[in-house]
């Protein structure tokens, strides 16, 4: 699958294996959604991004940009690197309110802004490390899960285990 954007940046061709799990996982999605929604591509985002939302001090606008960010960081090793103008064509914002988004997001820990250049001085799109959003959603998640453990048991037939 290959990702192209509105100013043909594009993300590298993705291979998804071929696995009885992710062949239903794709079926469901397709049924969900439709297949044609689905081919024009997907992204992966951690439901604890969504539900921990107001935890991480987010306002609508930062997680707007952070999905944006997602959807370009298909590999775990490589860093997205959407433009500034990309990511305001997307959101319908300009790009000062995507650079002040942006600084907040670095001020909160949750990314880190790599300025990157070409061989001859010219000015590339940043890279974007989004390390300090994957930490904190690590540790939100033992908490989270435990809370939902509790509630299942309490739940069950008998109540909290001790």
């Amino acid at each position: 699958m290959n990702i192209v954007t509105s100013d043909n940046e594009s993300n590298d061709d993705v291979t998804v294996s071929g696995s009885p799990a992710k062949a239903k996982s794709s079926r469901v999605a397709d049924e969900k959604w439709g297949k044609e929604v689905m081919k024009a591509g997907f992204c992966i985002i951690p439901s604890l991004l969504l539900r921990c939302q107001q935890r991480l001090g987010l306002n609508p606008s930062q997680l707007a940009v952070l999905l944006q960010l997602a959807d370009f960081w298909w590999e775990a090793g490589r860093k997205p690197y959407p433009s500034k103008q990309t990511l305001s064509d997307r959101l319908g914002l300009s790009t000062r309110q995507i650079q002040r988004y942006m600084a907040e997001l670095e001020q909160a820990g949750l990314l880190v802004r790599i300025v990157r250049s070409a061989d001859d001085n010219g000015k590339l799109s940043n890279e974007y490390d989004l390390s300090g959003l994957v930490k904190k959603l690590r540790e939100l998640a033992p908490e989270v899960l435990k809370a939902k453990e509790d509630t299942k048991q309490v739940t069950r037939k008998g109540g909290l285990k001790k």
